[in-house]
């Protein structure tokens, strides 16, 4: 007959199925925490857009003056474009590879954009121009980019 192995003075090692989940337990809430903390904020994204459409328009407007030719600011909910406007009408194929006018999108998608001019804004060559509001909104916040007769453009 054999004997049985000896165990004593030996004590066992290793992690017991409590301690193993609780360990579980805090890489899972660590995780958690990290992916929230990830999430972009909606509200800084908007207003991100609105400062880089300041940019761009101030870009347009700077582009009709010195070519004297007349540009549209075209948005929708996904995002905008800007138009050459021609005698024969709008040539939106001018700015497609241009680095600053080519077509954009937001980041913070679907997009209320409302206009106080309608359905396009009108960049011209003149140097006193209308004034101009866009007002961007996700639903929950917005923020408007104003255009002044003076042609200064900035985000409130």
């Amino acid at each position: 007959m054999s004997s049985p192995p000896e165990c004593a003075g030996h004590a066992q090692r290793g992690f017991t199925l409590i301690e193993l989940m609780v360990v579980l337990v805090i890489v899972g809430i660590a995780t958690a925490a990290v992916s929230l903390s990830i999430r972009p904020d909606p509200a800084r994204l908007l207003r991100e857009d609105a400062k880089r459409l300041a940019l761009l328009l101030q870009s347009a407007q700077d582009e009709a003056r010195a070519d004297g030719r007349a540009i549209a600011w075209q948005p929708d909910e996904r995002g905008y474009r800007f138009l050459r406007l021609e005698d024969g009408g709008a040539d939106e194929r001018v700015f497609a590879g241009d680095p600053q006018l080519r077509p954009r999108t937001w980041q913070v998608s679907p997009l209320e954009v409302r206009l106080s001019s309608g359905r396009w804004l009108l960049i011209d060559a003149e140097w006193i121009g209308e004034p101009a509001r866009i007002e961007l909104s996700d639903g929950h916040n917005s923020v408007r980019v104003v255009r002044e007769p003076s042609g200064r453009i900035e985000v409130q």
